[in-house]
């Protein structure tokens, strides 16, 4: 399901919120009922289902509620008064997101086990430490605690008959358990865990003040093959013929427009899309022009659906020229906006540190590559490179964007911007106090009364922050240039990167292939000449 339906946009207002309240408030209503009767003051459905184990009829609870900092979710809980058959999982109730997620968490100390987990029924969960991978399963909604501990469970479940039949297994087996327990105890930190979802419903929880590198999230674009998992479409061949059946298929990616740009919408045979795009031709000698449209075919990432991405190249003054996109989907209403910057690699990273002291500074123009990360330590804040994407804003507009996004999470709103009215919720008192405080200091920082520093660290040099004082330097910016680290580099894929050297191996592979053809030709001769 995507944000929208029949190619409007979704409505601001969602039948959920009807329907799903968090417990905290769920319980205070009942409470403030003042109904002795039990059935009247149930908040829970019941329904009589089949059990699986001795075929008798059991019973099956249904809570739909709401979890802090996610969406709505519904809990179920199955018992059998027959054989004492006891199941607990839950099912995602929110709407399969735009884009897959992919979440990943340091664990330093024991209480971060304490930390809210969703897993929903199409999650990959990773101890990556361990190389340990729980496929796809049961959903659950637990606590890092829980979760592992569950696992940990399930292998040591039939350990002993392990043991007794396959002792090699079994030894590694009782090491990763030990290593569990040991994970579990807090003698075995820090490690690493992740989440990968591709319907994006999937969720760890953050906290304010989080140090580098201990939370991150990452949304990226499904696969085919995700998308038929998730009941989006019939997997490529589906989505291709849907997409030739109309007369919108995008074209191959060895001959997709965006590699040439000859074959951009204003070409030869695009009149009619042109006109549909409100876009610019591409001059005879086939190069971008600088605040020209240009419109290309593409896929939907909510619905598989074909639509258009439009493409604006600008230049920054003082900086480099930068590319804007923009995707809209005119069958689910989908949108999105990126900014890409383009040239060569720089050999080192660089960090930027604006000092935020008046309201002016504010209205500085930020580019935020989509490698950057971006901190404010007077406001224990921290967006992890790859979390937002490309932004080219003003300092308010993206404080203010990470403010929105940031409370419809925490206090479970459909509009970031709107009051929290909910005072009952499964949030603790102490995370209640220390999300309010935060939110109550960015907000100071939006309306500029509380100076701060906002520092972006890219390490591939392609953010940038507005000087009043170009060419020369600014008082409040400080540029550092800084060797980049092997693990940047190798996320960031440099280091499979040839620059040299490459020519004499393409022609190397020519040869052989070449030869590899010339031998497999005289074998066929030599086995036509001795055919009787």
């Amino acid at each position: 399901m995507a944000n929208a339906t029949n190619g409007h946009p979704a409505t601001t207002h969602s039948h959920a919120a009807d329907l799903f309240a968090d417990m905290g408030a769920q319980v205070e209503n009942m409470n403030s009922t003042g109904v002795d009767d039990e059935l009247d003051a149930k908040v829970t459905d019941e329904i009589e289902s089949l059990c699986m184990n001795c075929h008798e009829q059991g019973t099956t609870r249904l809570l739909l509620t709401r979890i802090p900092y996610f969406r709505e979710i519904v809990l179920m809980s199955f018992s059998c008064p027959h054989c004492n058959l006891r199941n607990n999982e839950i099912q995602s109730a929110g709407e399969i997101q735009p884009k897959a997620a992919k979440f990943a968490f340091r664990v330093d100390a024991v209480e971060d086990l304490q930390r809210q987990v969703v897993k929903t029924d199409t999650c990959i969960f990773r101890l990556e430490d361990l190389d340990l991978e729980i496929p796809p399963g049961k959903g659950r909604y637990s606590n890092l605690e829980g979760l592992i501990g569950t696992v940990r469970e399930d292998l040591a479940a039939h350990q002993a008959e392990r043991m007794a039949q396959m002792p090699e297994v079994g030894e590694k087996v009782g090491k990763v358990l030990e290593a569990l327990r040991e994970m579990l105890e807090g003698k075995r930190v820090p490690f690493m865990i992740s989440v990968d979802d591709p319907s994006g419903n999937s969720f760890i929880e953050p906290r304010p003040g989080d140090a580098r590198g201990k939370w991150a999230k990452v949304e990226y674009v499904r696969t085919a093959e995700q998308n038929e998992v998730l009941g989006l479409g019939n997997g490529e061949a589906e989505a291709e013929g849907d997409a030739q059946t109309n007369g919108t298929a995008a074209p191959k990616t060895d001959i997709r427009p965006e590699y040439h740009a000859s074959g951009l919408v204003g070409g030869n045979d695009t009149t009619q899309a042109q006109a549909g795009n409100n876009v610019d031709a591409p001059p005879p000698d086939d190069d971008i022009i600088e605040n020209n449209v240009y419109s290309f075919p593409a896929t939907c990432p909510g619905c598989t659906h074909p639509c258009a991405t439009n493409m604006k190249m600008v230049s920054i003054p003082y900086f480099k020229q930068v590319i804007l996109m923009s995707t809209v989907c005119a069958s689910c209403g989908y949108r999105s906006n990126e900014v890409k910057t383009g040239g060569e690699v720089p050999e080192k990273g660089q960090k930027l540190t604006l000092h935020v002291m008046t309201a002016e500074d504010l209205g500085r123009d930020v580019l935020k590559s989509e490698s950057a990360a971006l901190w404010c330590p007077e406001l224990q804040l921290r967006v992890e490179p790859g979390t937002m994407g490309g932004r080219f804003t003003t300092v308010e507009g993206i404080l203010t964007q990470i403010r929105r996004d940031l409370r419809a999470q925490a206090f479970g709103l459909e509009d970031g911007d709107a009051p929290d009215v909910s005072t009952h919720d499964s949030m603790t008192s102490d995370s209640k106090r220390t999300w309010d405080s935060f939110f109550a200091d960015l907000g100071d920082a939006i309306e500029g009364r509380k100076p701060f520093t906002m520092v972006l660290e890219d390490p591939l040099a392609s953010s940038y922050v507005q000087s009043f004082t170009a060419p020369e330097p600014d008082p409040q910016i400080e540029v550092l240039e800084y060797e980049r680290t092997e693990e940047e580099e190798e996320d960031l894929g440099l280091r499979d990167i040839r620059t040299e050297g490459y020519e004499s191996d393409a022609e190397r592979e020519r040869v052989e292939r070449e030869d590899a053809k010339r031998i497999e030709g005289e074998e066929v001769e030599g086995e036509s000449i001795e055919a009787p």
